[in-house]
């Protein structure tokens, strides 16, 4: 390990000890003191919450069951605030009370709004000092909730309750004041400031340092959002998060006919436009970097307001997309209805790595609306267990070698918790048309140091897109190599849990069915191929069992591997 490396570890560690720290602190009888109560009874507006509501929330919760973040509570009569929590996530969401939106839709809006006092009051007796109600993106979230669900959570109360709810908004939103820059880097951090100008426009007496608040908001932003559009962290999933809170805070200062920062309604731009490029042709996004299943609500939600669904904006069947994502490291190519995305940089910078994968050159196909190709994606929080299997080069349609990630992962401090941290140090690519076909080119090292190879992949996408033909290749950056012995590889294609595929006739190729009617032929040349399990992590229901077909061989020094995937007509297969 680097001792730059080690050095960014030690700084990650102690950050964390110091959030630690700072929360036994929050916890003392004399800071409470001395964040006394700035009252947070008026609202100029309440803004919209985005996030879609479930109706049957109110119902589960009459069952004394409290589903969040996947997992499930039985509360047996109980505050959900009294009951041990199911796994973090669990307690995050719910200390968080972005789950008041559910109440909302309920059938009954007096049990609803009184539910939704009742679980306030149980949690300032109940919940208010415990660890996870402390943590700075936690408080950020409870009071973009509050904010949101003002009018649920105040009108009809009693003036106790009134009274109890102003008071401790007032004292949440000066408690992340003073804690927000212990955040952890990230997504966190940019909501606490999100946050905090939520209350400076919608809470009246909180408006002082606004200017202040602001310059800090939009240089995080600068920081976090690239210039593509992307995130940091290369996950594109982050981004519809992202949007669902800076959509509302746009309109809020419409709304305040408060002069909006410039950077604000850019960044939202080319956020948009980074989901439309990051979109598959069944309008799921592409399984990269810490994306799981998608939210399709959410992404129709965000998108719609950037008019991304408006048959002028969105891409036409014949659309030559040769620019990347390049801040993002995506290459997208798309001939008629054949889309494929492809992974060509590496894992971000350690900070921002903790959902990371090693999935360099990595890529997911979709034909028309049926994906073909996919990553085996993102685990659910509350499939904590799968996530380092996720995040391996083997869960990828990419070539791992000697059964070794392409990025090695480890512990940032021995948590749980993970970062991407021997990354590739190069990953070169390139995009251009030959003949009306798409060839994107690329290559990376994340092998040279331990194994002396570089892997190159070609891909070349027909003019019609009917047919993809791929290229992959290990090989020394100069010279000739010869390993001390033969060292395995596979190259991975797996298929969505809905998918059957079966060996095919002739030798080394397999059929793959996505729909009823459609059907694609892998055939590949200098590689054993078979038909084994996989895992699709992100169907609806949970992990389902699927399938995916891999190609193996021995690596003597220099190998090359060629194969094609080719859409064939019902009744040709």
């Amino acid at each position: 390990m680097a001792t730059a490396e080690r050095l960014v570890l030690a700084r990650l560690a102690a950050q964390r000890a110091g959030r630690a720290a700072t929360a036994r602190v929050l916890r003392s009888t004399g800071l409470k003191n001395w964040l006394a109560p700035s009252i947070a009874d008026e609202f100029h507006i309440v803004p919209q919450d985005l996030r879609t509501p479930d109706p049957s929330f109110l119902v589960e919760i009459a069952a004394h069951q409290f589903g969040l973040a996947g997992a499930v509570a039985s509360l047996g009569g109980l505050s959900p605030f009294a009951v041990p929590p199911p796994t973090m996530a669990w307690a995050r969401e719910l200390h968080g009370f972005s789950w008041l939106r559910h109440l909302r839709v309920a059938a009954n809006d007096a049990d609803a709004q009184d539910a939704a006092q009742a679980f306030v009051l149980s949690w300032l007796e109940l919940g208010k000092s415990s660890a996870v109600a402390l943590e700075p993106q936690v408080v950020a979230r409870r009071i973009v909730s509050w904010i949101s669900h003002a009018d649920l959570l105040l009108e009809g109360s009693s003036a106790r309750t009134y009274t109890l709810t102003a008071d401790s908004l007032g004292t949440e939103i000066q408690l992340l004041s003073a804690t927000r820059n212990t955040a952890p880097s990230g997504p966190s951090r940019l909501l606490c400031l999100t946050a905090l100008l939520f209350a400076s426009l919608c809470v009246a007496g909180h408006d002082r340092r606004h200017a202040r608040l602001e310059k800090a908001f939009l240089a995080e932003l600068g920081n976090q959002v690239l210039p593509d559009g992307g995130h940091v962290s290369r996950n594109p999933a982050v981004v519809v998060e992202l949007l669902l809170d800076l959509l509302p805070l746009r309109q809020c200062y419409v709304a305040r006919h408060i002069a909006l920062p410039r950077a604000l309604p850019e960044a939202i731009d080319r956020m948009i436009d980074y989901l439309k490029f990051m979109r598959r042709g069944d309008g799921a996004l592409a399984r990269f970097n810490g994306t799981g299943r998608t939210e399709v609500d959410a992404l129709a939600t965000v998108v719609g307001y950037g008019g991304l669904d408006d048959p002028e904006t969105a891409p036409r069947k014949d659309e030559t997309r040769f620019e990347p994502a390049p801040k993002s490291g995506y290459r997208r190519l798309q001939r008629e209805t054949t889309v494929i995305l492809m992974d060509v940089a590496p894992p971000p910078a350690l900070a921002f790595s903790g959902q990371a994968h090693a999935g360099c050159l990595s890529f997911e196909l979709s034909y028309g609306s049926h994906p073909v190709l996919v990553n085996i994606g993102a685990p659910a929080p509350v499939q904590e267990a799968s996530q380092a299997m996720a995040r391996a080069t083997v869960s990828h349609n990419t070539l791992c070698l000697n059964n070794t990630s392409s990025s090695r992962l480890v512990p940032l401090d021995g948590a749980q918790s993970q970062a991407a941290l021997q990354l590739p140090g190069e990953v070169e690519s390139d995009l251009f048309e030959r003949d009306g076909a798409l060839v994107l080119e690329a290559w990376h090292d994340g092998y040279l140091d331990q194994f002396g190879l570089l892997h190159a992949r070609c891909l070349v996408l027909s003019p019609d897109g009917e047919r993809l033909d791929g290229i992959d290749r290990l090989e020394p950056p100069t010279g000739v190599l010869r390993t001390r012995q033969d060292l395995p590889f596979s190259i991975h294609f797996h298929l969505p849990s809905e998918a059957i595929c079966r060996l095919g006739q002739a030798p080394e190729t397999a059929e793959i069915q996505v729909a009823p009617q459609a059907y694609w032929r892998l055939t590949a040349n200098g590689a054993r191929l078979s038909v084994e399990a996989s895992t699709d992590l992100v169907h609806l229901s949970g992990p389902r069992r699927a399938m995916q077909i891999v190609l193996r061989g021995a690596c003597p020094g220099e190998t090359t591997v060629t194969w094609s995937l080719e859409h064939i007509r019902y009744g040709d297969a």
